[in-house]
């Protein structure tokens, strides 16, 4: 899982006019308005291959998925990302810089440029949602109060729970958890805006209003999102661009109607949800008959 940690600076705190900003971007997107560009990654963990020669780009001012079953990657697809983990081989860039060169203090400048909305939503538990959502503004900036204040709550009315300010962690329901962890990753109006596995363990009204937020966020702010996850319906909503990971590759990619008309055995098997296909259901073991025969003996 992503690191909240790691999206913290544990230097010097700055004012919010020392972030970069759109209109002084300091490293412009190179042709083609690649924000993300992954060329031929290659990683492996304890032996496990999990990306062989990864090709993968997000594009300025789109929504890009990235699906796949679970364990193809996805996640630690956004650790090389964000400088947590770094390729064995191959190219790993952010708005044109090579992410593995960069210092300490560049990478840590690089991901001020990043909102991440984690998993599980990751919120302060003994700090009620005003000051979940003020912690970075809190951490990064010596803004005066009173901005803060305006900050926070016009974030909150963004993601429709400005009313909800002073509730607790506890307080919340699994889908207003998420949109203030949205509230929180947009606070300092970052350029990309990543999603790991936003929709998980939510009700279908609840997943309708982040899909809703995601796009709606996208379109009013001009940024760039990537959406990772495996709910098919849903990224066909928002996704402009996705990418199928599987065996270590993109397997397919394309606007969502290109996958879902895709006649390839790994797509189709997992658009459509089925058992059986280029994806085992099986983990890999010896025969079963023969397991059981040595188990009696």
């Amino acid at each position: 899982m992503l690191s909240f940690a790691a999206f913290q600076h544990p230097g010097r705190r700055e004012r919010l006019s020392d972030f970069p900003s759109k209109d002084a971007n300091p490293s412009p997107a190179p042709a083609g308005d690649a924000v993300i560009e992954v060329r031929d990654a290659h990683y492996s963990i304890g032996g496990r291959k999990i990306f062989d020669g990864l090709d993968i780009t997000a594009r300025r001012g789109r929504i890009t998925a990235f699906m796949g079953p679970s364990g193809t990657g996805k996640t630690t697809l956004l650790r090389l990302i964000t400088g947590q983990s770094t390729a064995d081989s191959g190219s790993v860039k952010a708005w044109g810089q090579e992410v593995s060169r960069l210092s300490s203090p560049e990478l840590f400048s690089l991901r001020r440029r990043m909102g991440m909305l984690f998993q599980n939503g990751a919120l302060l538990t003994d700090e009620d949602v005003y000051e979940n959502v003020a912690f970075p503004l809190r951490a990064h900036t010596k803004l005066p109060e009173s901005l803060i204040r305006q900050l926070v709550l016009t974030k909150l009315q963004a993601v429709g729970l400005r009313g909800a300010a002073r509730l607790m962690p506890s307080e919340l329901s699994g889908g207003m958890a998420r949109r203030v962890a949205l509230a929180r990753a947009i606070v300092m109006d970052p350029d990309l805006l990543i999603y790991d596995e936003p929709f998980v363990g939510l009700d279908p009204i609840s997943m309708g209003v982040i899909c809703r937020l995601i796009k709606q966020l996208n379109d009013a702010l001009g940024i760039t999102s990537i959406v990772v996850s495996h709910d098919v319906q849903e990224l066909s909503t928002i996704a402009d661009d996705s990418f199928l990971l599987s065996g270590g590759r993109v397997v397919a990619k394309g606007t969502p109607a290109e996958l879902h008309e895709s006649k390839l055995p790994e797509v189709r098997q997992f658009m459509e949800g089925l058992a059986d296909g280029p994806v085992p259901f099986h983990y890999p073991a010896p025969d079963l008959v023969k397991d059981l025969l040595e188990d009696e003996a």
